[in-house]
């Protein structure tokens, strides 16, 4: 069987194929951010293949305008009196003191907002039902509109659906893309409920075509293909294209999913995920083996310092991996503000026309070039297939300096920068980064693993084997994860057998249960993974260890169950990564690099280095898509499947 994983990103599209022996091969080609495709399908095009497992950021890019993709009209059906409810939002300020701030536009503008003569209770009792006739002469109403996709949103659907379904089926005679609120998002808050269900209904013909594309020729070639979620489990494409909302953050939660499985291998129980890329870098947590999960995120928005900022997106209200996300990558621009202070970021110059040193008409310098002014990375890369031009990068560097003392400054300010996400996601969480391990990949990530580990206390990190390429190896070892929620549970072991049997169909190897709780009283809620005891007390347990572990205290009270959710996993077959050589004297160069000031490192090729291998720094260990940085104080061993363990 011939498996390949794609990860699309910002600047390098990503390819691991696993042949029929079981050999692995990677592949890095540049991104074409106007057509994704065309990148997937030229490394597709070279390979015999029988599945493909794809991740892609189409949806979020669609919904910032990049990619020259364009959202669709969207028409929006909702309950009498409850047009505005997604335009008035709530009352988050992203910019307090900013007079001319503009909230994000409406996915439905309002004259595709219409509203329905219905009403469900909170208690889930239809006080009025759904007039058919009513909604048919709305639907044509919307359709000479030029309306493409629909979103119902009612409310109190979460207690009972019934009218949300009538409509929809109803709509679905009328529009090829129908999302009702329920099928998305089953839980309270009618704003964020709404707000999932308009951005699934805006995606779904964009994701749908894209999606599309890619099945036909995935087919043409006798293969089949399937998709990376959000929640860091594969769906099928016809789940996708159903849910596109689910893909948001498809790409970069098969890294954490990827160092979730590393974590099983070597048996590593806390691990930080540090993936670091062309465009950004992102860090999530795996604790007890299993990612970190979320419940809220904003599509569409901005973000500071690695944090969403509220009220500046759409909401969206669906499991994610829990991750930060800042701009710092290979491709991140270098530049002095008006006060003539060196700032890195937030622009990046992408796959075009990408780092100076490319010699691809790039002007402004990078994090990249600062690397390779500094001697940290080999100016030949990607298996001898592309040459760095050293002299162009150090000119450019130069426009703002001296170019060593640019490039240097750079490189801690841009650590400095993905410390801060690693924060949000341990400091932030009630969790001690300093009890973790950092895992770090991305073509970028080895590069910068050290220092960034060193600045929050970390004295261990880890190298995977293909660095570069490890989110789409990542792929290769998710399982399928297919997800099922209830708002308001009476009976909480009920609840879960409920959702448990709605599940059945999939035939899974287990459950992962999880529950949205608060104190009665508290307008929020944290999510608790649980075990195989769902009593109330057992909720009640790891919820109050979790308030404290956030927020240092907790409260003599009563807690409420929001909503609970399952994750049917079926488990795939992971490919099994190769071992090291067990002995072998490898080849060692010398090149001056420069740290506190310019030494002598030594470089080996990571392809020779044999088991227990061990390399003081200061030290380059190069790669095909990636280079590791050893720094002086700094020791390295090889160890099983080839991961590089670097202890302070």
């Amino acid at each position: 069987m011939g498996l390949v994983g794609v990860d699309v990103g910002g600047t390098f599209t990503d390819f691991v194929f696993l042949d029929e022996r079981g050999e692995v091969k990677t592949l890095k080609i540049l991104s074409t951010p106007r057509e994704p495709e065309k990148a997937v399908i030229e490394g597709l095009s070279a390979v015999k293949f029988s599945e493909v497992l794809h991740a892609s950021t189409i949806g979020t890019n669609a919904l910032l305008g990049q990619m020259g993709l364009e959202v669709p009209r969207v028409a929006f059906f909702t309950t009498r009196g409850f047009r505005d409810v997604v335009e008035i939002g709530r009352q988050n300020r992203p910019r307090l003191y900013d007079l001319f701030f503009q909230k994000p536009r409406p996915l439905a503008p309002r004259e595709l907002r219409f509203e329905v003569d219905e009403r469900t209770l909170p208690d889930g009792r239809v006080e009025k039902a759904v007039d058919l006739g009513e909604v048919a002469e709305l639907a044509r109403k919307a359709k000479a509109a030029g309306a493409v996709s629909v979103a119902v949103g009612f409310l109190h659907s979460y207690a009972n659906p019934s009218n949300e379904v009538v409509a929809a089926k109803l709509l679905r005679e009328y529009f090829e893309y129908v999302t009702a609120s329920y099928e998305v998002a089953w839980e309270p808050r009618e704003y964020e409920r709404f707000s999932t269900a308009l951005v699934n209904a805006a995606l779904m013909p964009l994701v749908g075509r894209y999606l599309a594309k890619l099945q036909s020729y995935v087919e043409s070639r006798g293969g089949k293909m399937y998709v990376m979620a959000s929640s860091g489990g594969l769906v099928t494409v016809e789940e996708a294209a159903k849910r596109p909302v689910q893909l948001v953050e498809s790409g970069p939660a098969a890294g954490v999913i990827a160092a979730a499985e590393l974590a099983k291998l070597l048996g590593e129980g806390r691990v930080i995920s540090f993936d670091m890329g062309g465009t950004t870098a992102k860090a999530g947590t795996v604790v007890d083996f299993q990612p970190s999960v979320t419940t809220e995120y904003e599509v569409g928005g901005e973000s500071h310092r690695g944090r969403v900022i509220k009220g500046s997106g759409y909401p969206v209200r669906f499991p994610f991996v829990d991750l930060a996300e800042v701009s710092a990558g290979g491709g991140t621009i270098i530049w002095r503000d008006a006060g003539g202070a060196l700032r890195v970021g937030p622009l990046s110059a992408g796959a075009d026309p990408g780092p100076v040193c490319y010699g691809r008409g790039g002007v402004d310098p990078t994090v990249t070039d600062a690397n390779l002014a500094l001697g940290r990375i080999p100016e030949t890369v990607a298996g001898g297939r592309m040459r760095l031009e050293a002299e162009a990068a150090k000119r450019a560097l130069a426009k703002l300096g001296d170019p060593v003392d640019v490039a240097s400054s750079a490189l801690r300010l841009i650590n400095l920068e993905m410390a801060r996400a690693i924060r949000l996601v341990t400091v932030e969480r009630g969790l001690d980064p300093s009890s973790f391990v950092l895992t770090a990949f991305g073509g970028a990530g080895p590069q910068h693993a050290t220092e960034v580990a060193e600045e929050m206390g970390i004295n261990r990190v880890l190298i995977p084997p293909m660095p570069g390429v490890f989110t789409s190896l990542g792929m290769l070892m998710a399982d399928f994860k297919f997800e099922a929620r209830m708002a308001y549970p009476r009976d909480l072991a009920k609840g879960f057998a409920e959702l448990e049997e709605k599940l059945s169909q999939h035939r899974p190897d287990y459950f992962l249960r999880y529950a949205d709780v608060r104190y009665k009283g508290q307008g929020w809620e944290l999510t608790v993974p649980l075990g195989a005891d769902v009593s109330y007390e057992a909720v009640k347990r790891a919820f109050e260890e979790k308030h404290t572990a956030t927020y240092g205290f907790k409260l003599d009270r009563d807690v409420e169950v929001v909503t609970i959710r399952v994750f049917a996993v079926v488990k795939r077959a992971k490919p099994r990564l190769p071992e090291p050589p067990t002995e072998g004297n490898p080849s060692v160069a010398e090149k001056e690099v420069y740290f506190d000031g310019w030494v002598k490192a030594a470089v080996y090729n990571r392809a020779e280095l044999p088991l227990g291998y061990k390399i003081k720094g200061p030290a380059l260990i190069v790669e095909d898509y990636s280079t590791t940085v050893i720094p002086p104080r700094w020791e390295a061993t090889v160890g099983k499947y080839g991961v590089l363990e670097v202890r302070l």
